[in-house]
């Protein structure tokens, strides 16, 4: 096939579904999580050109209190922690996607783990309500002891820092032209590193970025043909963690808009999801899927997860 022709695959993975439910996130247990999707796309790539970008909460997380638990050494901002889970994580996903792709017999595809900036606005209100969960889950009595701000989430209390919304890629361009030499490129990690312009030069500010929205932006601005985000559920559902809980296959954008005005989609967890892939869907006009991490592969094809169209 020719590489020139190929079409352009996003995956981004959840930071949660490298950490499951129960674990306490050591490398081991992260490395062996990553087996089951960076198999599956180590098989797309000799499909699709790939973009791989990766959430950061539990790692980030876990970073904030390490650093909280020591008071001796110097506190880093939360952009130098993305910047840390970038190469934390991007190191993970090369060494991962080494070993599948030799197992393949792949031995000539190049991959490259990118520190990636993304732009914010200074003046986002975001920045006046932390809501962006990050690190572990707590019960509720053990977050009215914790000395941070919670939120309650799908899962549980977690810690909540600001999370403006993401405006531009800056190495967008440097993506771009690594894709069309077919690099699989590792970009984004953790929603970007939250930069601002002052004139011609950028500045770190203290957030995280959504790596959902970040994804759906470089997505748009690189021409990617199919957006798949990659989580630690099947779909998006509806009356989800009751009794008449049910996953969504096929919607419009549409649909999903009416579902998220419902407050179907619990923000923090799966309305960003939505979100995104509805501007991902109206700027692109391509497809956009919500699965598991389990059925990349599935999903893709249009066999599995909720995929979201827009309007005939």
């Amino acid at each position: 096939m020719d590489k020139q022709k190929k079409e352009t695959l996003l995956v981004a993975l959840g930071g949660n579904a490298l950490i499951r439910k129960g674990q306490s996130g050591e490398a081991s247990e992260q490395m062996d999580n990553l087996k089951i999707p960076i198999s599956q796309i180590a098989r797309l790539s000799k499909k699709y050109n790939i973009i791989i970008t990766h959430g950061n909460g539990p790692q980030v997380g876990n970073l904030l209190l390490q650093q909280e638990c020591c008071n001796d050494i110097a506190k880093m901002p939360l952009e130098i922690l993305v910047a840390q889970t970038q190469g934390q994580l991007g190191y993970m996903i090369e060494s991962t996607l080494d070993t599948e792709l030799m197992t393949l017999g792949i031995y000539d595809k190049h991959f490259v783990s990118l520190i990636s900036y993304v732009v914010v606005d200074e003046n986002d209100p975001a920045f006046l309500d932390p809501s962006k969960p990050i690190g572990p889950v707590y019960t509720e009595e053990q977050a009215d002891k914790v000395p941070y701000p919670t939120k309650k989430t799908a899962k549980g209390y977690r810690r909540v820092v600001v999370s403006p919304r993401p405006v531009t890629i800056v190495e967008k361009a440097e993506i771009k032209k690594l894709i069309d030499m077919d690099f699989i490129v590792i970009c984004c990690g953790g929603g970007g590193i939250p930069v601002i312009r002052e004139g011609r030069a950028f500045n770190g500010v203290d957030a995280v970025i959504d790596k959902d929205l970040a994804s759906a932006r470089l997505a748009e601005e690189v021409g990617v043909d199919i957006f798949m985000i990659a989580s630690d559920v099947e779909g998006a559902a509806i009356n989800f963690g009751t009794d008449r809980q049910k996953f969504l296959g096929k919607i419009t954008t549409d649909q999903a808009k009416q579902y998220m005005n419902e407050g179907q989609f619990p923000p923090g967890s799966m309305k960003p999801k939505v979100e995104a892939a509805i501007e991902f869907i109206e700027k692109s006009g391509h497809m956009a899927v919500i699965g598991s991490i389990m059925d990349i592969e599935k999903a893709v094809s249009g066999n599995a997860g909720t995929i979201i169209l827009g309007q005939k």
